[in-house]
């Protein structure tokens, strides 16, 4: 950051687009709590409940043989991560929607809409880590020197959320019945990832099909932390591989549907 002719700070491009993003990240975050009594409570409050009903279903009701002990750190270890990822593509379909006259009254960059969701999502996944600790220590389990991708899962959903919203959002605008559509994909994508059973419980068969859902290498990074079983590289390859497409893939459609999308809105 330099100064310019008149005293004021000139802000890089690249500055500007932080400062934006933080700017408008905090302003969600406030708008969506503010009115709220529980506030933070309520970001954990969703995943904790199913959580709690599959626990009992598959624990209590059903004898279940997916999954391991202890279950319930299973399920918010990969539960958590998800509502991450839920909460944002659903957004990203009302992203351009909700703030139509903001977004053509403003040279802020468009793509800043959909990352901005995709970070404040993430910031209330980061809040809600604690809550995995205090099962994890609650329930006894075991932490493992897997817990370095953690991190690595976490930039890795980053780039795969961001890439899907990019795509969605603004397709969103020209096909409105993909609003419903995504929905559909999503409740689909819960089933055919590894939330309320794990990697290992995946025919061998259907492992490598499986690869090419990047949330089942993130979400085996996830919970390496106390299952180190569930850790295969492979799967994290090739997860990586089609996350990073996604958001190349996400990057061209945006570009290519920008001035379209300020005809629409």
């Amino acid at each position: 950051m330099t100064n310019n002719a008149l005293g004021r700070p000139a802000w890089s491009p690249a500055a500007r687009y932080r400062r934006s993003l933080w700017l408008l990240t905090v302003r969600d975050l406030r708008v969506r709590y503010s009115t709220s009594a529980l506030g933070y409570f309520w970001s954990i409050l969703d995943p904790l409940v199913m959580a709690g009903i599959y626990w009992f279903v598959f624990t209590q009701v059903f004898h279940r043989s997916a999954g391991s002990e202890p279950y319930i750190v299973f399920l918010i270890t990969a539960l958590l991560p998800w509502m991450w990822f839920n909460g944002a593509v659903s957004d990203s379909t009302r992203a351009y929607i909700r703030e139509a006259k903001l977004i053509r009254s403003t040279k802020i960059p468009r793509t800043i809409w959909v990352v901005r969701l995709v970070l404040s999502k993430g910031i209330e996944f980061v809040a809600s880590i604690p809550v995995i600790i205090v099962f994890a220590v609650a329930s006894g389990a075991a932490l493992h020197w897997q817990v370095v991708f953690f991190p690595v899962a976490m930039v890795l959903q980053a780039i795969f959320t961001t890439g899907v919203g990019l795509i969605v959002a603004p397709l969103v605008i020209f096909f409105r019945d993909l609003e419903r559509a995504t929905k559909l994909t999503l409740r689909f994508l819960f089933y055919a990832s590894p939330i309320i059973y794990g990697v290992t419980d995946l025919p061998q068969r259907l492992h490598l099909l499986a690869s090419f859902n990047p949330l089942v290498g993130i979400l085996s990074m996830y919970r390496a932390v106390f299952f180190p079983d569930q850790l295969d590289p492979l799967e994290i390859g090739i997860g990586a591989a089609v996350s990073v497409a996604i958001l190349g893939i996400g990057i061209v459609v945006f570009r290519r549907t920008e001035r379209a999308v300020l005809k629409e809105i």
